[in-house]
């Protein structure tokens, strides 16, 4: 069965012309210029599913006593669903993209790099108002250029996430997935870092070390993900049937601009997942101390650094990432290729990490930094934090990550063209498809969106004039229900929103209705 997968990148974001205005007004401008400029839904976004202070061990820490009803232009919380079913919106001072889910790690990667192109998409659309003088938000200046970076830290102790999110069964015991993981999450990095300039939290020693996050996890496992971070997080937000689905929400990753790095991340993580759901054994590889040890991983760029086991054991990461691939099987054709690439990049890195240059971004990073440093330059010369930054910047012109593609010295996965789909054409075996489908066609009548719920604004007509209005609230809590197969033909034939409401109750579908009377005027 498909392991429904997705990521969340809040993204590093800038005004060099005007570095003082705030990022929360530039981040709104971002979506809600994307959204006037791309799409014809500018639905709100539906708080009745989220849950985000609910614990996977059994208490909720409560945030709201009424769910609140979000303009979805404001400031600070604009929101736009994008043809393609995924969620671009504003997440404290950052622009964040939610990709689709996905079925496998290979489309996740996918619709993950997408989501460079949608912020992409939304500068340029900025760009355009601001050059005719003109503001998308009301009682704003035009916005200054903005610039997007696919990172996780500021430099001055902030760091904002890349989370990604797995669904798994109800059935699997919490602890014992927890505590396979943080093994296997301290170990990955030297697979799945982003590499960074700077040691500790506020960058105050100067260095380079693997992981963008590693500083910033404090715990082995709690519920928060801005401060007393956790190397598992407990959130219990399943999106979906809560008591079939859990959603394991990783927020100890870095952002990946490798395709390598990212597709390695997520397939990897995915089929850790398949073994544990199969039973497999992991517990012989529990660490002593996650915390220290992920940040002792980060820093030893040789990768001999030995963690100390529960069990008195010493083993290297590598040595620890091969048991588990040991232990892993592959059920799929994407696990197969993600099987490869694991035996591929953990080879080099043991013979020699910088030979893996081509394929991941820490290496590939550190490359270019260990230039300079050969030349002289001193790991405290702002020089090399400007290296760290360029080479995440998503602009293809400007990014040091996009010049080594171009020079052939990163090696891609998938070409530009698949990507630029992945943008607008949902995936077509999850209910992203339904999202992003209706949400293209029927824009302008649908009202509110979140992952598990749709309503759309049905009319009825007397005399050519609308007499009644109805809200349908249309629920997916099934990811693999309301895909291509089964509402595609539907959509397709259906002229109206109504018309599809209604086709989907031929089908069986439950549609909940609220109805509104409209007063006509005589």
């Amino acid at each position: 069965m498909a392991r429904f997968l997705g990521t969340e990148t809040e993204y590093g974001i800038s005004t060099p012309d005007w570095p003082e205005l705030s990022p929360i007004i530039t981040s709104t401008h971002a979506v809600v210029a994307y959204g006037a400029m791309f799409t014809t839904a500018r639905s709100r976004w539906d708080f009745a599913e989220e849950h985000p202070l609910r614990d996977m061990r059994g208490f909720d820490l409560k945030r709201y006593s009424t769910v609140p009803v979000v303009d979805p232009n404001a400031i600070g919380v604009a929101n736009v669903i994008t043809p393609a079913g995924a969620r671009f919106y504003v997440d404290h001072a950052h622009p964040e993209y939610s990709s689709p889910e996905c079925s496998n790690a290979w489309d996740a990667m996918v619709y993950d790099a997408a989501g460079d192109g949608v912020l992409l998409d939304a500068g340029a659309a900025v760009a355009a108002l601001t050059k005719e003088n003109r503001s998308v938000l009301a009682n704003n200046e035009p916005c200054p250029p903005l610039k997007f970076y696919k990172n996780n830290v500021d430099g001055k102790g902030a760091s904002y996430g890349s989370h990604e999110n797995y669904q798994y069964s109800r059935e699997t015991d919490f602890e014992v997935l927890a505590q396979t993981l943080i093994p296997f999450f301290v170990s990955r990095i030297v697979v799945t870092g982003a590499g960074r300039v700077g040691l500790e939290q506020d960058s105050s020693e100067p260095g380079f070390q693997i992981s963008q996050r590693a500083d910033y996890m404090e715990q082995e496992i709690t519920l928060e993900t801005t401060l007393n971070r956790g190397i598992i997080n407990t959130r219990d937000e399943p999106h979906a049937n809560a008591e079939k689905w859990g959603r394991l929400h990783v927020i100890v990753g870095d952002a990946n601009m490798s395709q390598t790095s990212n597709l390695l991340k997520l397939g990897m993580t995915s089929m850790v997942l398949d073994a544990i759901e199969k039973g497999v054994d992991f517990s012989d590889l529990r660490l002593a101390d996650p915390v220290a040890e992920i940040k002792k991983v980060s820093r030893d760029l040789t990768l001999r650094h030995k963690l100390q086991l529960h069990d008195g054991r010493e083993l290297t990461a590598l040595e620890i990432l091969a048991i588990y691939r040991e232990r892993v099987h592959a059920d799929t054709d994407v696990d197969e290729k993600v099987l490869e690439a694991w035996d591929e990049v953990t080879s080099l890195l043991a013979d020699d990490p910088m030979s893996a240059a081509h394929l991941l971004d820490w290496v590939a990073k550190y490359r270019l930094i260990k230039g300079f440093i050969d030349r002289g330059v001193g790991l405290d010369d702002p020089k090399l934090a400007l290296i760290d930054l360029q080479y995440t910047d998503i602009d293809p012109a400007k990014s040091l990550y996009h010049a080594l593609v171009r020079k052939g010295q990163m090696r891609t996965l998938v070409d530009k063209e698949v990507i630029d789909a992945a943008k607008t054409a949902p995936p077509s075996d999850s209910r992203a498809y339904f999202r992003g489908r209706v949400t293209e066609k029927f824009g302008k009548d649908v009202l509110a969106t979140n992952w598990q719920m749709m309503s759309v604004q049905e009319h009825q007509n007397k005399d050519g004039a609308d007499t009644t209005s109805s809200l349908a609230h249309i629920r997916f809590d099934d990811v693999d229900r309301f895909n291509q197969d089964e509402v595609g033909e539907l959509i397709d034939s259906s002229s109206s929103v109504s018309e599809l409401v209604k086709q989907l109750e031929e089908q069986g579908i439950a549609i909940q209705r609220t109805i509104k009377p409209i007063r006509v005027r005589h």
